[in-house]
């Protein structure tokens, strides 16, 4: 569902951002897993858990720095249900009901990538020895498969990423993140279309993301030069008139007017973690505007001028539509609120004003 909310000005300051909050994600978990739809804020328990969702849960909690007895405690049972959901050859399962009965066989579709995305996460960086070293397992059987699907391979090539900079000497991540380079593929000559498929349709900027990683970690400075080129030309992309509108759902394709709705949440994310890497890893203080942008994307500079979160669930709406968002906040988007409030925080050390300048 979908309702107009009353029209506030874009804060430019990053100081308006709240905190990460873990409260709406635990209240739709519970001792098996999370949950992965809410109707407004309230649990749909008959649409059960998947991988896809578990999987960016851990990732999310292993990012925090300093985590909370309630941040642990979430981690471990994410976890639980991902070695839970993995075959004996790597693959994981994706949905189980309520009843924790699996509706599926094991495979290597996203949700395989994000699976190993979290478990990478979480084997370098949560502060519980035990789960570093149990993530660490369940990665390195998750990594001998590899999957026909590009996204796939970019969720779990920036899982190996992770692994790759904790133990730069760990061969099974090193070869998994050249795989998913090489399945994204590298920019084509045409300026006005730089992506290397022909269309944008979902996890765009994590498939620059993972080029960017594998360039750098791998020592291939045109594989690094390639990442970031798709990442400025797809930043591009998504300006409309200095704010950030994502690729929505259908796509865009050249040639064809871009359309604005409905845009996800996770894709404002995956902008976030992308300029966050390429910030990081070149120095180039040029990262910062896009970054700041898909940060205040949910603060309300976005297509419709509207606050994408409920303050009093810590819960993120479900999508933009033409008439304000979904009020739907399931663990997706909550979760990708979450992941990008942690870049705010880590950005508010330095600086809670706007950037200035941005990408050529």
């Amino acid at each position: 569902m979908s309702v107009g909310l009353r029209l506030v000005p874009p804060p430019l300051q990053l100081s308006d951002a709240p905190a990460p909050s873990f409260n709406h994600i635990a209240r739709l978990s519970d001792d098996t897993g999370l949950l992965e739809h809410a109707r407004n804020a309230t649990v749909r328990r008959e649409h059960g858990y998947c991988v896809d969702d578990v999987g960016r849960g851990l990732l999310v909690a292993s990012r925090e720095p300093r985590p909370t007895p309630q941040v642990v405690t979430l981690a471990e049972r994410y976890l639980a249900f991902l070695t839970h959901a993995q075959g004996p050859d790597g693959a994981f399962r994706n949905r189980m009901g309520y009843d924790r009965r699996w509706n599926d066989e094991p495979g290597t579709g996203d949700w395989w990538g994000r699976a190993l995305w979290g478990l990478g996460t979480a084997a370098a960086r949560s502060t519980q020895p035990w789960i570093r070293r149990e993530a660490r397992l369940a990665f390195r059987l998750g990594a001998r498969q590899r999957s026909p699907w590009p996204r796939a391979m970019a969720y779990a090539g920036l899982g190996a990423a992770e692994i790759v900079r904790l133990d730069p000497r760990d061969p099974d991540a090193a070869a998994l993140l050249r795989d998913a380079a090489d399945a994204v593929g590298l920019p084509g000559p045409d300026p006005a279309w730089v992506w290397p498929a022909p269309e944008l349709t979902y996890a765009n900027a994590t498939m620059a993301e993972v080029v960017i990683a594998a360039g750098d970690l791998l020592g291939d400075e045109p594989v690094l030069r390639a990442g970031l080129r798709m990442l400025s030309w797809l930043c591009r992309e998504q300006d409309n008139d200095g704010h950030l509108s994502t690729v929505p759902v259908g796509g865009w394709h050249p040639g064809r007017p871009k359309h604005r709705f409905d845009q996800q949440p996770i894709e404002a994310a995956a902008t976030a973690d992308a300029c966050a890497t390429a910030a990081a890893i070149t120095g180039d203080d040029r990262w910062d505007e896009p970054l700041f942008r898909a940060i205040t994307w949910f603060l309300g500079d976005n297509d419709t001028q509207t606050v994408m979160y409920d303050p009093l669930t810590g819960g993120c709406y479900d999508g933009l539509t033409a008439d304000g968002p979904n009020l739907n906040q399931g663990a997706e988007s909550t979760l990708a609120l979450v992941s990008t409030l942690q870049h705010a925080r880590t950005w508010g050390t330095r600086s809670a004003t706007r950037p200035s300048g941005g990408l050529a």
